[in-house]
């Protein structure tokens, strides 16, 4: 399902059919959606990078936001980002290398940096930049920072790629005539 006006997919991109896309969406190269996942572009067009996995019930949303002049125009996502099953992600900014777990809640204030998780279940809502290289987690929310960004998820990714095709209906890139 999308009501998707302008989508890109860039090469080697799995689109399940199933997504769900609304709005201005480029899709960079080798990233993945399962169905179900969910990316919403009302408040700009929002540019994904490369080797990002969206798993089932993700939903990343850009907001019009009238009264916030601070809010970009366009969602800038990183690359090798993970968005696990059911959370949701309405921040300004997203790096490269996040990971967002099961169930977390990222509100529209929020700045992810750069090797962030976002553990399972945890809301964060105030202003606030994340650094690069935090860990939040449990009830507390509990900051550690790391010493290292966590791994890109290449394997799950390659296995994934291969995998869903074979169970799931894809969207195709649109051909693009040749201009000589």
């Amino acid at each position: 399902m999308s009501s998707s006006k302008d989508l890109r997919i860039g090469q080697g991109a799995v689109v399940c059919l199933d997504s769900k896309l609304v709005g201005s969406i480029s899709i960079g190269p080798k990233s993945l959606l399962h169905p179900k996942s969910t990316i919403i572009a009302e408040g700009g067009p929002i540019i994904i990078g490369e080797s990002n996995i969206f798993e089932e019930q993700s939903i990343v949303q850009h907001r019009v936001d009238i009264d916030k002049k601070d809010r970009p125009n366009t969602l800038m996502i990183g690359s090798n980002n993970v968005f696990e099953v059911g959370c949701t992600v309405l921040a300004k900014v997203i790096g490269d290398n996040n990971v967002f777990e099961s169930k977390c809640y990222v509100g529209p204030d929020i700045e992810v940096g750069n090797g962030c998780i976002i553990g399972a279940g945890v809301k964060l809502t105030a202003k606030e930049r994340l650094p690069d290289n935090i860990i939040l987690t449990g009830t507390n929310y509990n900051r550690t920072i790391a010493a290292d960004r966590p791994p890109p998820q290449t394997l799950q990714l390659d296995f994934l790629m291969k995998v869903l095709p074979n169970y799931h209906h894809l969207r195709k890139p649109k051909e693009r005539p040749n201009v000589l």
